[in-house]
């Protein structure tokens, strides 16, 4: 019975393994459950064992994925009381996450409209945590500070990470000294 269990779970194993490397090469929108299945070895019919549906394997694939490669721990971020130190140390240790994990990144963002919407929600949900754990403590519960919240959740984001050190050619740290700056001026402008 437990060799059983094993099997299973190894099989399960192989095909969340299979998933990830094709969603973080050719991306989610070129994989289907055949070419899952076809990377992992088995079935389109053992693949639907395992997972009923592309969201319940989106999910494990990204659990297993940031299990692997798990990012920076925002919840440390707002016990840096000053904001230019906060963010540099948050800004540095994201945009060096990014940097050491963009080629696999790149593919799930670029796709993100083709994947189930609980994935997209769960990619929002961790930038959103990212830029509201930047700024905690400088953003009112009036609702004061929404252009900071706002711009620190797009510091936070691949997205603009990549547009200015990959397309744009800026080193990492030019890209978490803009940051700085930006947040500065809002803070002494609010």
């Amino acid at each position: 019975m437990r060799r059983r269990a094993e099997q299973v779970e190894g099989t399960r194993l192989r095909i969340t393994e299979a998933a990830v490397r094709l969603h973080t090469t050719v991306g989610p929108a070129q994989t289907s459950i055949a070419s899952v299945a076809e990377e992992a070895g088995v079935t389109r019919l053992t693949v639907y064992r395992h997972f009923t549906d592309l969201d319940e394997l989106f999910v494990a694939c990204r659990a297993h994925w940031m299990a692997q490669k798990p990012p920076p721990d925002a919840s440390t971020w707002p016990a840096i009381a000053d904001l230019e130190t906060r963010a540099r140390r948050a800004l540095t240790d994201l945009y060096g996450w990014y940097r050491d994990r963009g080629a696999e990144l790149y593919p799930i963002y670029r796709d993100a409209a083709s994947m189930p919407l609980s994935a997209q929600e769960a990619r929002s949900a961790e930038n959103r945590q990212f830029g509201d754990s930047l700024v905690a403590g400088f953003v009112g519960a009036d609702g004061g500070g929404r252009s900071l919240q706002a711009v620190a959740r797009h510091l936070c984001d691949f997205g603009t990470w990549r547009s200015l050190a990959v397309q744009h050619g800026l080193e990492d740290r030019e890209v978490v000294e803009i940051g700085v700056r930006l947040l500065r001026a809002l803070t002494e402008a609010g």
